[in-house]
């Protein structure tokens, strides 16, 4: 999703969603050369009604004004350079907002909008944004920690979706992103990971995590059940036999 557009174009999308008191996500859809590619933008809360927009979408402007009832967008993420399609308009709509993007990202990221940090300081450190080990720092994730778990923020590295159909879920399938159960997409295999086995290192970690609840990927479904077991099947996958 490497487009880019400087001015506030509105693509269909859901409404916005409620996943925990903290955290709103809304799925959308854009087309792409291989057809419709769904999309999710997801929105935590921290200290003081910051939000941080993680794959920013531009939305319509019912669903802008819930998110701005819900706190002020302070912090973008820009989780690799092909997610930077409404990064400049977001930064237009909110010229204060903080733009962050991992380090092995941000020169193609500045192509499109001035990137202010590499690491996030959310003033909760009960957030964590992290570089996916193993890619290189091109790819980022967000660690929510709240009192009913721990909800994971993940970028590309997961694909979840399933009800691909028609043509354009036939292009979908034939190019990686779209399968009948969480998986890492080809495309992400070759041009993301460049270590297998760090990635499969942080895919076991994060399984460890003993509050684990959900999955937040930008390209499906929500992993909401057994996700610990998903991730260590994904890990599994990585396995140099």
């Amino acid at each position: 999703m490497s487009l880019q557009q400087h001015t506030w174009k509105v693509h269909p999308h859901g409404h916005l969603q409620t996943v925990t008191p903290d955290i709103l996500t809304v799925t959308g859809t854009i087309n792409m050369p291989a057809g419709k590619l769904p999309r999710r933008m997801t929105v935590v809360r921290v200290a003081g009604r910051d939000l941080i927009i993680f794959s920013a979408m531009a939305l319509a402007d019912s669903e802008m004004r819930a998110l701005e009832e819900f706190g002020r967008p302070a912090f973008m993420i820009v989780p690799n350079d092909h997610h930077r399609m409404d990064a400049r308009s977001w930064k237009d709509r909110y010229p204060g907002i903080q733009v962050i993007a991992p380090a092995g990202a941000r020169a193609k990221v500045e192509k499109v909008v001035p990137v202010d940090a590499t690491h996030g300081n959310f003033g909760d450190p009960s957030v964590i944004l992290m570089a996916v080990p193993g890619t290189e720092e091109q790819e980022a994730a967000l660690e929510v920690h709240r009192a009913d778990g721990v909800t994971l923020v993940l970028n590309d590295l997961i694909g979840n979706i399933r009800n691909a159909s028609g043509v354009s879920g036939w292009f979908l399938r034939m190019m990686g992103f779209a399968g009948d159960e969480p998986h890492i997409p080809f495309p992400v295999r070759r041009a993301v990971i460049r270590n297998r086995d760090l990635v499969r290192q942080q895919l076991l970690s994060w399984a460890e995590l003993p509050s684990l609840r959900r999955i937040l990927v930008s390209h499906g479904e929500v992993l909401g059940e057994q996700p610990a077991a998903a991730l260590r099947k994904l890990a599994e996958s990585l396995q140099v036999h």
